[in-house]
This record gives C-alpha cells, sequence and structure tokens, in this order.
C-alpha cells in the first residue's frame, strides 16, 4: 500500500484530501464518514462575520470602515432563526467533532474585517480546533477601493488573529490579487501557516425577465482547477508556508496534478455533493492505482514535481508560452479549413 501522509500547517495527515467548508459537516455523523472514507482533516462550515454581528447586534471597533454599508445589507440577510449555526452551536458542534473523530478538525471564519474575529478565533482554540481557516471575501466595488487597501486589511486581520492564538492559521485567497507571490510572503510574515487557492465567489445570476438579481449556487467544475494549479506551481518553493488547492478537485487525477503542482493536501466540497461522501475512498483507491503502476512509495515522492522551480522549462508559466499557444492554435485552425 502506498504510503499517502502528507503535511498540512504543520500538521501531519493521512492522505492528500481534505474536506473544504461544507454543510454536509455540519452533522457529526458525516464527518464520522469522511474520515471512515478516507479524508484527512475536515473544515466545519463557516462562521459568518455578520452571523456574528447579528448575534451580538455590537460590532467591534475595528468594523466602523464598514458601518456605512453594514446596515442597508442587514436587510439583505436572513432572520437569525434560519442560521443552522450560532457562534454557542457552532463551538458545542466544533467539540463533539473532535470527541467523534481523530483525524483533525478545523474551524473556518467568514468575513473581510477584523471585527470580532479575534474573539471568535480564541472561542474556536479554547473548543478544540486543530487550526483556523480564514475564509476571506476582498472585493473592491467602489472606485475609491485601492487594491493596496484591500491587501492591508486583509494583513492587519491575519496579524491579530494569529497574535492571538496558538493554533496554525490558514488564508482562503480570492484569486483577484494583483501579486499573489508577494502577498502571500506577506501572509507568511504576519503569521499565516498557510494559504488555500482558491475561494469561490458565488456570482448573481441576472434574471431578463423579471429584472432581478438573484443569488445562485453552482456545483464547481475540474475546469476550475487550472488556475489554482497554476498559481500553487508558482508559488510552491517561494515561501516556507504551506499550499492547500480548494475548488474543481473531483477525481484522482485532480489530487494527483495538486500535489504535483506543490500543495500539501486538495480539497474536495462539490464532488462530494454530488457523487457522496464516500466519493473520497474510490478517488484515494484510484490514486494508489496510478502511482503503483509507477513504482512510486509515497505520495510525497511527487510533491512540487510540476512546480514552477522543478520543470526544466518554465514557459509555460510566462508570457512566451502564452504567444507560442495562441500562434499554434491560429495555425491549427488554418490547417484545419485547407
Amino acid at each position: 500500500m502506498i504510503d499517502f501522509s502528507t503535511r498540512y500547517l504543520g500538521l501531519k495527515l493521512s492522505g492528500p484530501i481534505v474536506v473544504s467548508s461544507t454543510p454536509l459537516a455540519e452533522s457529526v455523523d458525516n464527518i464520522r464518514r469522511m474520515e471512515d472514507a478516507g479524508a484527512s482533516a475536515v473544515v466545519l462550515t463557516s462562521l459568518f462575520e455578520e452571523q456574528l454581528a447579528l448575534e451580538s447586534r455590537a460590532l467591534d471597533e475595528d468594523l466602523s470602515r464598514g458601518t456605512d454599508s453594514f446596515a442597508e445589507s442587514l436587510g439583505f440577510l436572513p432572520e437569525m432563526d434560519d442560521y443552522r449555526m450560532t457562534h454557542e452551536v457552532y463551538l458545542e458542534h466544533l467539540r463533539r467533532s473532535k470527541l467523534a473523530v481523530d483525524i483533525p478538525i478545523l474551524a473556518s471564519l467568514n468575513g473581510a474585517t477584523t471585527g470580532g474575529w479575534v474573539r471568535y478565533a480564541k472561542d474556536m482554540e479554547e473548543a478544540g480546533a486543530d487550526a483556523i481557516e480564514l475564509n476571506t471575501y476582498a472585493l473592491a466595488t467602489e472606485r475609491c477601493q485601492t487594491s493596496t487597501e484591500l491587501e492591508l486589511q486583509l494583513l492587519e486581520l491575519v496579524t491579530a488573529v494569529t497574535g492571538a492564538v496558538k493554533i496554525p492559521v490558514s488564508v482562503k485567497l480570492s484569486q483577484s490579487f494583483t501579486s499573489l507571490p508577494h502577498l502571500v510572503a506577506r501572509l507568511e510574515g504576519a503569521g499565516a501557516k498557510g494559504v488555500v487557492l482558491f475561494n469561490r465567489f458565488y456570482q448573481p445570476e441576472f434574471d431578463i425577465e423579471t429584472l432581478e438579481v438573484r443569488p445562485m449556487l453552482h456545483f464547481s467544475t475540474p475546469s476550475e482547477l487550472l488556475p489554482r494549479l497554476h498559481w500553487s506551481a508558482i508559488l510552491f518553493g517561494q515561501m516556507k508556508l504551506d499550499l492547500a488547492i480548494s475548488g474543481g478537485v473531483h477525481s484522482a487525477e485532480d489530487v494527483l496534478k495538486g500535489i504535483m503542482a506543490g500543495a500539501g493536501v486538495t480539497m474536495m466540497c462539490s464532488a462530494l455533493h454530488i457523487h457522496g461522501i464516500e466519493h473520497i475512498g474510490r478517488v484515494l483507491a484510484d490514486v494508489n492505482y496510478w502511482l503503483e503502476k509507477r513504482d512510486y512509495n509515497s505520495l510525497w515522492e511527487t510533491r512540487g514535481c510540476l512546480s514552477r522551480r522543478s520543470v526544466p522549462d518554465t514557459s509555460p508559466f510566462d508570457r512566451g508560452n502564452y504567444i507560442k499557444t495562441l500562434s499554434s492554435y491560429t495555425l491549427r485552425q488554418t490547417v484545419a479549413a485547407f
């Protein structure tokens, strides 16, 4: 049997598949099934900043810069009774999950500003979380917002949280930042032990009949994996923090590509909703088969073998290959026409 052990956030994990934040993990029985299927860790569903604000009805002074827009946004949020996870329920679920399984349980906080994040991060640590994932949302919607301001707010958040807890903290990033290597290096300096590539923002749907803009949920597809592989391969080796790939991981091939690009783990969510929790076991069996056929002893031997620093030709990661690809495509189309 191939050695699947890997490392992420300083934790030694039994395998490369971590369950990403999903409502499926709101059930302790499901978390047990995830462990039985081969998941090496589970990220609990996110506790939302807006949810905490509604629950307490009091914002931390750090949220003052968002006060103008926050009051209006409350009208778009569900009533508190509609939330499945209040603060205390979340912490109790975290405690019960830790008692139910042997694999690490990661807590998740979702928001964009510091606010009460430090307080709740401490509570999660005390409840037994093995690590905390900051599920960040940074989106510039006003012309006065600059990329520098968004990055500084993120760094402020990470610095505050990592300074308040002793357990590892990872940051789930948007792929819209201008210079990811620079930002990730600064996040490492702020105390982050890992980054997750990338957050999936759910884009609104435009209904031209009712003239409404509605939130819409779509499961990920394997085609979304490409930018995650690309940036993992570029970031690998440039800093010490760990990389995780989330979004588009559905098959053994996706898992292998993620590890070869330099990730320590790959995260699954949509695939479990589509195929069921036991899909983890089928994927791991396929990974094992692939590695055995090629005489590997461990999955870790493949890590980073397709990263930018490992391949002899780096042009696929650079602009020169972009020009070559477009030119060759044009030539193929021209030949086909004749």
